[in-house]
């Protein structure tokens, strides 16, 4: 990941909050407000129709905290109330909670939550697309095989429907991997990756499994698009990235995917916006776009990327646009993959920043579809331990130091010091000047490292203060997450659910 010039990054800090929202409140502000939504809520009539089309959006790590922090940060961004703003999903009229734990952990990591969500079946931490009663690590292709379980892409493909993955992450990493990938470790994906023990028992990586497990005497015809990062999974090592021209590819079995993808199912390979941009939608029947030798960039580096690349939003639509060419339909999965990364690194500006571009990518999506025949549902697969905390008052900055109604300077801790709004419980700790994932470079450290007086926590490279000093970054946290829905079936969103649930509607949606 390329750093960010100094002049990028006082110019983001220096717009962000520029102009405090002035309130204009009384109390037939909630009068009215509470009578509009009932009036509302009073005229919805459940979509009982069948779906054409499914979209699933996965904010990755994207907990009700992150969500709450988000709809601020994006309002406070544009000069709005950030309280009463709402995100594009929140618009959505069905809501739900999801139980996240998997089969053998009470706080859970993307393998076994996307599983549960995309086949409906709970497995182990770590596995992908197959039952709880195999090993993590299991070497054996004939075991992973006979315990494998059908995702709703998978199934997608099989009635003739179009099928898509868009994410900022890898697209071998564990979430987008889950819907067409089946493995006991969510880590094998480059053959590089897979120890001696899985490679005798025929195990398959999972980048090669996006090819291998689709098309002639398998499933359906492939996928028609596939945007995301991951580019050195599908590389040779003897092969340079095209864009970082001293790095290779990780593949030793001398495969070079994107080409087999062109090659086997006649379709286009993209590797920088240039080249994205350039895909005509209507004439484009498969598109793989790969845009990083890993992640993509974090929205807020996007712009400084050399060789350019596809916001999610613009991921998104291009991703509609081919698949919609298919009268069956289609099955869409969009994740915003790197909302995690960023609260694994302590990093709450970047957290926030990729929340509110996956809520622009939902918006392009609503802006395209008719929610008469596609189901678009929005949920995460785990939350974060990012908390909102203090007593600030009405409008202050939500990454900024706590300030109480009837008070102009920070609230002090029993120590003397101001503190944030938002910390994590637990990861790398405070840090100043470290881009995203520039902090794992720095040694863990909890606590009141620094008084915050004259610290800017708004700087997008201000990493929040940390309960509990853990060097390998941030955990997950076990909360329930949320689940936004609308279209056919997307009543039946309701409750407090398990989080395989959510693919019997899909399911039932569908028809299947």
């Amino acid at each position: 990941m390329k750093q960010l010039t100094l002049k990028a990054t006082t110019l983001a800090v220096m717009m962000t909050f520029a102009t405090p929202f002035a309130f204009a409140e009384d109390a037939n502000t909630w009068l009215n407000d509470g009578a509009a939504s009932l009036a509302a809520a009073k005229k919805l009539v459940p979509n009982v129709k069948r779906a054409k089309n499914v979209i699933l959006f996965v904010g990755d790590g994207m907990g009700i905290s992150t969500i709450t922090a988000a709809r601020i940060f994006e309002g406070q961004q544009k000069g709005l109330d950030g309280e009463r703003n709402k995100l594009a999903f929140e618009k959505l009229p069905y809501v739900a909670l999801s139980k996240t734990y998997s089969a053998n952990q009470q706080t859970s990591d993307s393998a076994p939550t996307m599983t549960a969500i995309v086949s409906g079946v709970k497995t182990n931490d770590g596995e992908l697309s197959i039952n709880q009663s195999v090993v993590r690590s299991e070497p054996s292709n004939v075991v992973i095989q006979a315990n494998k379980v059908a995702t709703i892409l998978e199934q997608a493909e099989i009635s003739g429907r179009s099928t898509g993955v868009v994410t900022t992450a890898r697209l071998t990493h564990a979430t987008p991997a889950a819907t067409y990938a089946h493995t006991s470790n969510r880590d094998w994906e480059a053959n590089a990756n897979l120890p001696a023990a899985a490679v005798t028992g025929g195990v398959k990586d999972i980048a090669a499994q996006m090819i291998d497990n689709f098309g002639a005497g398998a499933i359906g015809d492939g996928l028609e698009v596939a945007l995301g990062g991951g580019r050195t999974y599908y590389l040779p090592n003897t092969a340079f990235d095209p864009e970082y021209t001293t790095t290779k590819g990780r593949r030793t079995d001398g495969r070079n995917l994107t080409t087999e993808f062109t090659t086997k199912f006649g379709g286009e390979y993209v590797w920088n916006k240039a080249q994205f941009e350039a895909i005509n939608p209507a004439t484009t029947t498969k598109l793989l776009g790969l845009f990083e030798p890993s992640h993509m960039q974090y929205d807020f580096d996007r712009p400084a990327d050399t060789a350019g690349e596809p916001s999610l939003a613009e991921m998104t639509d291009k991703a509609i646009d081919v698949l919609k060419n298919n009268p069956k339909g289609y099955f869409l999965m969009v994740e915003g993959g790197r909302i995690d990364h960023a609260s694994h690194a302590g990093n709450a500006y970047r957290t926030l920043s990729d929340a509110v571009a996956f809520s622009d990518a939902v918006k392009k999506a609503l802006e395209k579809v008719d929610l008469n025949d596609t189901l678009v549902i929005v949920t995460a697969d785990h939350s974060h331990t990012l908390t909102i905390a203090g007593y600030p008052k009405r409008g202050n900055p939500i990454l900024g130091k706590v300030v109480s109604p009837g008070k102009t300077t920070p609230d002090l801790a029993t120590d003397g010091k101001p503190y944030t709004t938002i910390g994590f419980a637990n990861g790398v700790g405070y840090y100043q000047d470290q881009a995203g994932d520039a902090v794992y470079n720095q040694t863990a450290r909890a606590g009141r490292i620094e008084d915050m007086t004259a610290v800017n926590t708004e700087d997008p490279n201000f990493h929040q203060e940390v309960t509990v000093p853990l060097q390998g970054g941030e955990t997950h946290a076990g909360e329930d997450v949320a689940i936004f829905a609308g279209g056919p079936k997307a009543y039946l969103m309701q409750g407090v659910q398990e989080q395989s649930y959510i693919y019997q509607v899909m399911k039932d949606a569908f028809g299947f």
